[in-house]
């Protein structure tokens, strides 16, 4: 039942959940950053190779402030590094620029998880800019307008879904940033393992937003069930 202790509990487990996984992230990736790479290639050159042996060459690599700002712009075909990333050359540099460069090769491959991502973006922006306001409203006349709270839901469910959807490429870019370091040698057999771990652990961040986007999506649809 909404509200019950139950639930309280896992909403707060999963709160929890999140922010030690965040926690973890940002202390691996400082403690690997200690640790080189092979020749110390930086995470631009990294990136730079892993696109060229994949004969990419139409996506530019930028500098980009922050730290763990790192991403891949499908739009503009963009790979975009922190500064920590772009020009370190630590084995958590290396991983987290051969990981982005696994988005911009899953683009160039058509992945479909991908494609499907990137057409939910519109409307998850629009979700996003509605969904509190119109859940808000939903929840004061749940009583007299119900309808206005299944509204809410139905917006809350495209963020739900991108959550899942985000699971799938998240892994598979991660998978693919750490075959290539290791077959190119970017990483020794003892310091592969420190690249799985630093993957491993910002593909548990996504799960967990995955799991608490449905744990919340559940709550409020059994509001609305239960207005009675």
């Amino acid at each position: 039942m909404p509200g019950s202790p139950l639930m309280w509990a896992i909403f707060i487990a999963l709160t929890l959940l999140s922010i030690v996984a965040s926690k973890s992230v940002e202390a691996k990736f400082k403690r690997y950053a200690k640790i080189a790479t092979e020749g110390n290639i930086t995470g631009c050159q990294v990136a730079e190779m892993m696109l060229a042996d994949h004969n990419i060459r139409n996506v530019k690599i930028n500098v980009v402030k922050g730290t763990l700002t790192d991403h891949y712009n499908p739009t503009d075909r963009s790979l975009n590094l922190s500064p920590e990333v772009y020009h370190g050359t630590s084995v958590a540099a290396a991983a987290v620029a051969a990981h982005e460069c696994g988005h911009a090769i899953q683009h160039a491959d058509r992945y479909a998880w991908l494609g499907l991502r990137s057409a939910l973006v519109p409307m998850v922006n629009f979700a996003n800019r509605w969904v509190s306001w119109i859940l808000l409203a939903g929840l004061l006349l749940i009583k007299v307008f119900p309808d206005l709270l299944l509204i809410a839901i139905l917006l809350f469910a495209v963020s739900a879904l991108f959550s899942l959807v985000t699971l799938p490429v998240e892994v598979n870019a991660s998978r693919r940033a750490l075959q290539w370091i290791e077959h190119r040698r970017i990483t020794t057999p003892q310091t592969q393992q420190y690249a799985v771990s630093a993957l491993r652990s910002a593909a548990y961040t996504y799960f967990i937003a995955a799991l608490t986007s449905l744990a919340t999506l559940a709550y409020y649809l059994l509001i609305y069930l239960n207005r009675r």
